[in-house]
């Protein structure tokens, strides 16, 4: 989520405790049958949970989706989905091999992915840094940060399940300043072992899209031989762009306010010729004013060919306000808004 503090941090993980494109290039399974972009895809969040819990306990402090979990999403349209992990959990020490039980984890997550024509969007959420340490620093050098993306596709580049790879979710802080050179670290890695599947960039500052012009102008010397790079900026529609929601919408909200947050970002690809995609939008579903204005950006993006990952769905989120993870009363009232766009644009390709 953008502009997540610490101290926001340390909240979201006890509210936790207590209960998760100008163009896009379709890989895995479902790509040959795909008769359009596929334009929402989803987050299922829970495998980066509670991450100052080391290494954490799977199905207690960390969850990945259960062996069915995938077929209430693929009866809705549902084929890419951005699943959050972390780098800490995946590798435990800097620089030496995949933790066996974590990566099993994620063979799992692939192969049931897989098996109903999804794909996963593997997303390294760790905010540009390795146990607090920014990647860059003499602490987190940008050759460990490389060897770690390069180890991460050594294992599962030719899997039908794996849509992509997310490279690092929301930069920010004192990794900023390092982040385009990180980038290029990251997407070196990845190309030593894949050369096929799409490399998502997210942005400065935590990856907004409103200032994604003014913070991402160095991303643009980025180098991929395969030229198969997708930008991925993030946006929330409340005053702060936080994605906190602590009040409702103001009187004077604006319902254009997601159109004018994205434009920036759609523009920056259309004047450049890349690719994009919004990694993560979520709303909550108390106030019809939030999913008009919500509509109105989706609307926006699927003229432009930008596809959205909603945040978020998964079984941990208990009473979260943006979560769109089904309970006994149904869908939650967030479906609603995006149901229409799931099949794309089919000018889109």
């Amino acid at each position: 989520m953008l502009y997540h503090s610490t101290e926001q941090d340390d909240l979201m993980t006890r509210f936790f405790s207590a209960v998760v494109l100008a163009g896009f290039a379709l890989s895995g399974a479902f790509a040959q049958a795909a008769e359009s972009l596929p334009m929402i895809h989803i987050n299922v969040s829970g495998a980066e949970f509670n991450a100052k819990t080391l290494p954490g306990r799977p199905g207690y402090d960390f969850m990945f989706p259960s062996a069915t979990y995938f077929d209430k999403w693929q009866a809705k349209g549902i084929k890419v989905i951005r699943v959050p992990i972390t780098w800490e959990r995946l590798q435990p020490v800097l620089g030496g091999p995949l933790d066996p039980t974590y990566a099993a984890l994620i063979d799992t997550l692939l192969t049931r992915a897989e098996s109903r024509q999804m794909a996963v969007l593997l997303d390294i959420h760790n905010y540009g840094v390795y146990r607090k340490q920014p990647v860059g620093s003499s602490a987190v050098p940008y050759a460990e940060y490389k060897k770690f993306l390069s180890l991460v596709a050594e294992r599962w580049n030719g899997k039908a399940g794996l849509h992509g790879y997310d490279i690092m979710n929301e930069p920010n802080g004192a990794a900023d300043a390092n982040w385009p050179t990180s980038a290029q670290a990251g997407i070196d890695g990845v190309r030593s072992f894949d050369k096929i599947k799409p490399i998502y960039v997210e942005g400065r500052s935590w990856s907004s899209a409103s200032q994604w012009a003014i913070q991402n102008g160095a991303l643009l010397l980025l180098r991929d031989p395969s030229n198969n790079l997708i930008f991925s900026a993030h946006l929330y529609l409340d005053s702060d762009a936080s994605g906190t929601y602590k009040t409702g919408p103001a009187a004077n909200f604006d319902l254009d306010i997601g159109v004018k947050r994205a434009k920036p970002f759609v523009e920056w690809l259309a004047r450049n010729n890349k690719k994009g995609h919004i990694g993560e939008f979520g709303i909550p579903g108390n106030d019809p004013r939030w999913t008009q204005a919500g509509t109105r950006l989706l609307e926006y993006l699927n003229k432009n060919c930008v596809p959205v990952a909603y945040w978020a769905a998964g079984s941990m989120w208990g009473t979260y306000p943006l979560s769109i993870e089904p309970n006994a009363a149904g869908d939650k009232p967030q479906w609603a808004m995006l149901a229409p766009f799931v099949s794309g644009n089919s000018s889109c390709k």
